[in-house]
């Protein structure tokens, strides 16, 4: 039997058309005895990395190819249905000969997106083939394509035509393509065939003396996948399955068919088959992967190396951060330099301090460093990090290994808003066509695949969101997973808790059935993984050192036309592709424009960089767990270990921020004991003492067990490096192989064996939740600069919290409940006194922004503020209509404005007179907007009459009609309209105690409480539709709101009858309820069980309040504070007294005989002020 190859073979990466999985592909055409295979993805080579790689670990010889959209003109964009246009896309088969044919027919790939991409479809022409032929070879393709199409439509002359262009173009690299499939007996109804085109290509083959190639338009791996193909297809088409004029293959043979199959269907035309080892022969083995390419570093003349430069700019710059360079210094910078010269990395770190210098100059915030880049003193020298590696001993070998030298990974954060001017320098350095972002793949998850099946199939949406529910909510659960032959796939099962291995087996019994759902899920199980979508790293950008399209094909980005990497984050450094991480951090935004607000403020040009470290106001804030706003030390664990760790130096938050994460967070109880005195701090070596120190002797960081390992047995710096990577992965052979070594090193340096093999024992059981010092040091400084903000400017900084919230309305309101907290007055909006975001003033308080009402954009809040700048304050609304350009703020912008308060800094009105009719308009706004008009165009009248001397406009203000105020409630309604959040108050405000002691969840939780028969809501009334039904009887729509969410329900019978007279707007109420299946049976439905007002609820429902104490921290002046509290609160509420000693591990427990209080919100309230903890019984 002759050999064949195939040559026409789309795989998933022909996005939703193709369904092979390149390894599946490969391992058949390995088990066939085919010697290679073709990828032809449809106008793209995403996948062509991946195909190499695969076919190399296989002995395949991969050839990389493209089907390409084939146009008359590329640069066509429009064409016009009345004259009969149309974009007539042609397909064309082009593969790759050797290296020169790679990189044309990625230059081809590339220009198709950037040039001539139409819709979804990235389209090359002829003039560009004329181009960029070199190295190619070309078929006439399939039945989409110019030859056999001409053919089609009986135009032989034409087909004949392009045949020759090709072959003038091409030559002996240009083959007729035949191809035989089931269901082409009458192509359109044209009464043509595929045979029929085939004799006819044989036929110019023979005139033409063209050789010839069979192939298969292999779309999927075996011929059963036909069907989850067509659902993809379906996807694509957003079509049903059921329907019949959809687009669908015309048979089920477009697979990957096997030698002995090709042969026989083409047994009539051997040497189709013979040719295809012609092509493979002529094909070079591309191989992709390669060593990283650095962009060349354009020197100064008077430097001949990188090397040289780097050294002069190290030694500056160590000037600068050290002033005297002691021999410790020089030493650990000459060993660095040395290290990196070896590396062959200068350009690397030329390029980074290039663009992170130029940063800072256009005033983008750089952050201090991230990961292991910060434990270079180079880096830190050069100004790319800033924070000192020597002084926090973080090791550059963490960083670049001396004797494994891989390439070194500096990520930088930047502030959000700076972080592309920074990209944008970076092009214009380096040229728009040698810098690209990075492609990402999205693929179809478990869930996300059974929605598409279960669409396409025309299955309710109830049904497949039922069925959904079923699959288990485990990150590391997929269909293939769940529905692993024979059981749940071992390992994954070991991961599931026990109510998710049960969803699990009722997912498998399901998929089990012969309905409509067990097909959907099976075939949802094929299509999984299937590549659905493109899109854009959020980070990464890569630098080449000549035209990008050279090493690896790219597309365009439609907004910005910015170049696209065509391989994905996971290969670009295989690829010889220089990454770069330009990260955006939005907490770098906050500081920067709280920084602004305080130099407004008070005058004081304060450097985040510079704050000091020993500030005590700010370790307080710390200590009292303060930390809502503080980077990485919000959550209320933190704040909870932050209190009792009492924080008194730097290294203190370091080692929180290293601990405070799954695995490690178990030591934090140990650490704080060792801290305050209570549990010893012990050695198992003195000499471990030195690194352990700061952490109270336990091993916190990874750079701890690499310098104790030099210390203790003598490891090289790379030894160490070595050990720290086997530790944190748990690479068995690795650490067995160093284990001799250290206990060896370790006894040559008079060490007891017993007490080094422990040390080895204690490293395997927690260096694999050891952290990354140089990235907790350089985080732990961010958060220092938030709460050294925090603690010195509150205002300032609270404001440029909110303002970088202000999109998410849930951590809006739990920032601003915050401001609350520390007394910081946040009122509303202002046209007099708004800027355009949150601001603070000089009497700390902060002012809602105008921006940040819906309605008013950018352009109107630009107009207010640079009138109000060059012509003060506004006196009254229609002073605003006389002065602004109306064209800038219209009806829209008044009317936001006037709904969320921004005018009741003009006295004599009220909001609901804003929107009252006035005189023929249906509200004063309107009327005033066209009294603005008119003032203007009169003036404007005024100015070019004869007597232009004269501005003087005589239209009268309209009156203010009379009406009445809103109702609280309706106004705090429609302040929210435009908001998001109630900033006038909020009724819950005086039910803290109610909500926090007797409130189970807030409303946006209430769809997580399904286990629970029965829980605690409270909610403000906010929607109440009272009904009649058909048959008299009442019933009603109703919802309440808390700060997060609102929470609709439905009232009938007798549950209507008992609760109407309660389901009034803007009433606060507390509610029992809880989930029950529904009259259907089959979901879950929220059932209402009863309603009361939230007004009394905890005098009620309260008993006692235990105040808890810590003895170590309780004086006398807390307790005159708490008895002079407790004086002034008498009432009927038991007192109780938890008197804690955490060193002994004893709790005290006191109830006051005679003594009673009143514990009501003024009581919690003074509690707090005074950080006494408290729970309400």
């Amino acid at each position: 039997m002759p050999d064949f190859v195939h040559l026409h073979c789309h795989t998933q990466y022909s996005l939703l058309d193709g369904a092979s999985e390149i390894g599946t592909m490969m391992d058949k055409a390995k088990a066939d005895g085919q010697l290679g295979v073709a990828l032809t993805d449809h106008g793209n080579m995403f996948g062509a990395f991946k195909f190499t790689s695969e076919a190399e670990r296989r002995g395949l010889k991969p050839i990389i190819g493209c089907e390409f959209y084939l146009v008359e003109d590329r640069h066509k964009q429009a064409f016009s249905r009345a004259k009969g246009e149309k974009d007539n896309r042609y397909h064309q088969l082009l593969l790759a000969k050797n290296q020169k044919g790679y990189e044309n027919l990625s230059k081809l790939c590339s220009l198709g997106f950037i040039e001539g991409l139409y819709g979804k479809y990235p389209r090359i022409d002829k003039e560009l083939l004329e181009q960029y032929h070199e190295g190619l070879i070309a078929t006439s393709c399939c039945i989409g394509a110019e030859i056999p199409q001409a053919i089609m439509h009986g135009d032989l002359e034409g087909a004949e035509q392009k045949l020759r262009w090709w072959l003038d173009l091409l030559g002996e690299d240009f083959y007729i393509e035949i191809q035989r499939h089931r269901g082409l007996e009458n192509i359109d109804g044209l009464g043509i065939s595929q045979e029929d085109i085939n004799q006819k290509l044989l036929e110019f083959a023979r005139k033409y003396d063209v050789k010839v190639i069979a192939t298969n338009d292999s779309h999927y791996v075996e011929e059963e996948d036909w069907a989850p193909h067509d659902i993809l297809l379906c996807v694509n088409t957003n079509s049903l399955l059921e329907e019949e004029k959809r687009f669908k293959f015309p048979s089920s043979d477009f697979y990957f068919k096997t030698q002995q199959e090709m042969n026989t269907l083409f047994g009539d035309v051997p040497e189709s088959v013979d040719n295809t080892m012609e092509i493979f022969s002529k094909i070079d083995t591309l191989k992709l992967a390669r060593d990283i390419l650095l962009p060349a570093f354009p020197l100064p003349k008077e430097f001949k190396t990188q090397d040289d430069y780097l050294r002069h700019l190290t030694y500056v710059g160590a000037q600068k951060r050290y002033g005297t360079i002691t021999p410790e210094i020089k030493e650990r910078l000459d060993f660095e330099l040395q290290v990196i010269e070896n590396s062959g990395y200068p350009g690397y770190f030329l390029i980074v301090q290039d663009f992170t210098t130029k940063a800072r100059e256009m005033g983008v915030s750089v952050g201090p460093g991230r990961g292991s880049a910060a434990g270079s003193a180079v880096a830190y020298c050069i100004g790319i990090t800033n924070v000192d590696p020597i002084k926090y001993d973080l090791l550059f070998e963490r960083f670049l290994n001396p004797e494994r030298v891989s390439m070194p990974d500096i990520d930088i954060d930047f502030d959000d808003e700076g972080r592309q001017k920074v990209i944008d320098y970076v092009i214009e350095q380096y040229g728009q066509n040698q810098v690209a972002q990075i492609i990402t793949y999205g693929t179809m998850a478990a869930k996300s695949s059974l929605r598409d099946v279960g669409r396409v199939m025309n299955i309710p949406l109830p049904e497949v969101d039922r069925v959904s529910k079923t699959f288990p909510a485990h990150l590391k659960a997929t269909l293939g997973k769940v529905l692993a032959d024979g059981d749940v796939d071992p390992k994954l099962k070991g991961a599931l808790n026990s109510e998710e291995l049960d969803k699990a087996y009722q997912f498998r019994q399901l998929a089990a059935g012969n309905d409509s759902i067990g097909n959907m899920i099976r075939t949802a199980q094929k299509l999984e993984g299937s590549i659905r979508n493109t899109g854009i790293h959020a980070c990464g950008v890569v630098i080449t050192p000549d035209e990008i399209t050279k090493y690896v094909p790219v597309k365009a980005e439609k907004d910005t036309g910015m170049l696209v990497s065509q391989f994905d984050n996971s290969v670009a450094e295989d690829a010889g592709l220089l990454k770069m991480d330009f990260l955006g951090l939005k907490t770098l935004t906050i500081i920067k424009d709280a920084v602004k607000m305080v130099k407004a403020n008070y005058g004081i040009d304060l450097d985040p960089d510079e704050v000091p470290l020993d500030d005590q106001p700010t370790y307080e804030l710390f200590q009292r767990g303060e930390t809502i706003g503080i980077f990485q030390y919000e959550s209320s664990g933190m704040q909870k270990y932050m209190k009792e760790l009492v924080p008194s130096s730097f290294e203190d938050l370091i080692a929180m921020n290293a601990l405070y994460r799954p695995g490690p967070l178990e030591y934090i109880p140990n650490f704080i004991a060792r801290k305050h005195g209570r549990e010893p701090i012990t050695y198992d070596l003195p000499e471990m003492e030195e690194y352990l120190a700061d952490t109270y002797g336990i091993t916190v960081y990874q750079e701890q067990v690499m310098l104790l390992s030099q210390k203790l047995a003598g490891f090289t710096k790379g030894q160490a490096d070595k050990l720290r990577k086997a530790m944190g992965k748990k690479l068995k052979a690795v650490l067995d192989s160093l284990y001799p070594l250290f206990m060896d090193g370790g006894a040559e340096r008079g060490h007891p064996k017993d007490v080094l093999d422990k040390v080895w024992k204690d490293w395997e059981a927690f260096a694999s939740y050891a952290f990354n010092k140089s990235h907790s040091t350089c985080y732990a400084f961010v958060a220092f600069q938030t709460a050294y903000l925090k603690a010195h400017y509150p205002a300032e900084f609270m404001a440029s919290v909110l303002t970088h919230n202000k999109n998410d309305i849930t951590k809006l309101t739990f920032f601003l409940q915050e401001c609350k907290r520390m007394g910081i007055p946040v009122l509303g909006p202002d046209v007099n006194e708004s800027q355009s975001d949150f601001a603070s003033n000089k009497a700390g308080e902060i002012r809602f922004g105008l921006s940040a009402l819906k309605g008013v954009g950018e352009g109107p809040v630009e107009e207010i503020l640079k009138d109000r700048a060059e012509h003060g304050h506004y006196e009254s609304m229609f002073d605003m209509m006389r002065r602004l350009s109306l064209r800038a703020v219209n009806k829209k912008v008044v009317e936001s404005l006037a709904l969320g308060g921004a005018f009741d800094c003009f006295e004599g009105i009220h909001r609901a007179q804003y929107f009252a009719p006035s005189d023929k308009y249906d509200t004063l706004l309107e009327h005033a907007l066209r009294y603005g008009n008119a003032y203007q165009n009169q003036k404007a009248q005024a100015v070019n009459s004869l007597f232009g001397d004269s501005d003087e406009v005589l239209i009268p203000e309209p009156d203010i009609p009379n009406c009445e105020p809103w109702p609280l409630i309706e106004k705090l309604n429609r302040e929210k309209e435009v908001t998001g959040i109630f900033i006038s108050g909020h009724p819950l405000d005086d039910y803290k105690i109610e909500i926090e002691n007797f409130i189970s969840c807030e409303l946006s939780e209430v769809e997580k409480q399904m286990h629970r028969p029965s829980f605690n809501l409270a909610g403000m009334v906010t929607l109440a539709r009272h009904m009649i039904s058909k048959n008299g009887n009442g019933w009603g729509i109703f919802g309440i709101s808390d700060y997060t969410s609102t929470l609709e329900f439905k009232l009938f019978g007798d549950d209507y009858q008992r609760f109407k007279h309660l389901l009034e707007m803007g009433k606060a109420l507390f509610m029992v309820g809880g989930f029950q299946k529904g009259w259907r049976g089959d979901e879950m439905e929220f059932k209402v069980k009863d309603l009361s007002l939230l007004e009394g609820i905890a005098e009620n429902m309260t008993e006692s309040i235990t105040i808890k104490l810590h003895l170590d921290t309780l004086t006398g002046e807390t307790i005159d504070q708490l008895d002079t509290l407790c004086k002034r609160h008498r009432g009927k509420h038991r007192l109780r007294m938890e008197v804690i000693d955490i060193p002994r591990r004893l709790k005290l427990k006191l109830m006051a005989k005679e003594r009673k209080v009143q514990a009501d919100n003024d009581f919690i309230a003074e509690l707090d002020k005074m950080g006494v903890e408290y729970s309400v019984n």
